[in-house]
């Protein structure tokens, strides 16, 4: 079954585009895409929210949404939120194909 996962970060003064920013040019979205089970990973930019940034996480089953949970880019993602001091809003989707 496959899961899709909107997260919605939120922060003040352009943060939460600064840690898509860094994200990307830090290799972890590199990493997390090379992760077994991942579909997509990707950050959208809503044009009348400039504090807010939407990453469209995909993966073939829980198993690898699981494995990337315990992985070692968890602890770095969570450190940028936090540098970054992003809120975060989540929706889950599962579907069969």
């Amino acid at each position: 079954m496959k899961i899709t996962v909107n997260i919605y970060y939120t922060g003040e003064g352009g943060n939460a585009r600064k840690f898509a920013e860094e994200m990307v040019q830090s290799g972890t979205v590199e990493k997390v895409r090379q992760e077994n089970g991942n579909i997509r990973y990707e950050y959208f930019f809503p044009i009348d929210d400039p504090d807010t940034v939407l990453l469209i996480d995909e993966w073939e089953n829980e198993e690898a949404i699981d494995l990337h949970h315990k992985s070692e880019m968890m602890e770095t993602i969570a450190s940028l939120r936090k540098k970054y001091k992003l809120k975060m809003r989540v929706e889950r989707f599962a579907s069969e194909k």
